[in-house]
């Protein structure tokens, strides 16, 4: 009996069902394992496609499972409690960000202090251990280990103490300054990051802008005043000049020059007619009675200006009236 074929057909039924792990294609597939991708850039077949589309979807997912899963057999591991893991590498696409990165904070006084003297930063534990209680505790917050002092059930009063000392009340009076202080230095800290620059710079550039003020504060404008020994000359105002290519601004300068000079003078003060205010609107040709009777009678008055005009209606020649005869009659009046 031949059984040769039986096994041949065997062996093609455990291949098709047991497909080999090794992909071999065209255009080789593009792992990023590090974010646990396969691209496959080959292109589709449109018979394939057309013919069962299941089948070639489900024979291309395939294809890209089996090609990550060789690449992450092949990683390094490490123990773990669940078992051995795979140390994933960083991933080499870069995907697009809805945002920016996130800008790093800049170091504090004391960070740059510690890596200049090369201290380590610690950050301390939240809780810890009470011996009395024997129980862990919190540092700070609510029963924190900061505020033991005050939750003792007796406190020593010193000697010179006054008769209202309250030492639960003195402790906590501590602790608000200690954290007023630390909230202090937190706020210079970060004035001093967002300076970018020493604060000690800062003063110094406003005591070199007082001094460089005062130099110019005598009555000769500093012209004769002895120089301190190291002083810098100051630095002046440069001067801007209009430039030589462009005229529109020299041209609209000259313009509104002569508007000025062609101009009539505007008057400090325009009198205004009562009724036109009430009515919102102002009118400047309003007759001043007062001035228009002063010069008219050249400064005599309403008295001397009506016998003047009863005196031109009868015919008689008005005399002249000096200066002295107009000043009495103004007192009079």
């Amino acid at each position: 009996m031949d059984v040769s074929a039986v096994i041949a057909q065997q062996a093609s039924d455990q291949a098709a069902k047991y497909k080999s792990i090794t992909i071999e294609k065209d255009i080789p597939l593009e792992p990023d394992v590090g974010l646990l991708t396969i691209t496959d850039p080959n292109p589709i077949d449109p018979a394939l496609y057309s013919t069962d589309l299941e089948v070639h979807l489900q024979s291309l997912a395939r294809d890209g499972v089996q090609s990550l899963f060789t690449h992450i057999f092949a990683l390094p591991t490490q123990s773990s409690i669940h078992g051995p893991l795979a140390v994933l590498p960083k991933p080499t696409t870069k995907l697009p960000r809805t945002k920016s990165l996130p800008k790093p904070k800049p170091p504090t006084k004391w960070e740059i202090f510690a890596k200049a003297k090369g201290i380590s930063h610690t950050n301390k534990d939240k809780k810890v251990w009470n011996e009395e209680k024997q129980e862990w505790s919190n540092r700070w917050g609510k029963d924190g280990k900061n505020k033991e002092f005050e939750q003792q059930w007796i406190h020593e009063v010193p000697q010179n103490a006054p008769h209202d000392f309250d030492p639960v009340l003195e402790a906590r009076n501590k602790r608000k300054e200690r954290m007023a202080k630390n909230k202090t230095a937190q706020d210079r800290n970060a004035a001093y990051a967002l300076a970018g620059d020493h604060p000690q710079a800062s003063r110094k550039e406003q005591v070199e802008r007082k001094l460089a003020r005062t130099k110019v504060s005598t009555a000769s404008m500093g012209q004769f005043d002895r120089p301190l020994e190291g002083d810098k000359p100051p630095k002046g105002i440069k001067r801007k000049f209009a430039p030589a290519e462009d005229t529109q601004d020299e041209r609209d300068k000259s313009l509104a020059m002569i508007a000025k000079l062609d101009g009539r003078p505007v008057p400090k003060k325009v009198r205004t007619d009562p009724d036109s205010r009430k009515n919102g609107k102002k009118t400047a040709d309003v007759l001043n009675v007062r001035k228009a009777i002063k010069h008219a009678s050249k400064g005599g008055g309403s008295l001397t200006l009506a016998k003047a005009t009863e005196q031109k209606e009868r015919g008689v020649r008005p005399k002249a009236i000096s200066k002295t005869q107009r000043k009495a009659q103004k007192g009079r009046r």
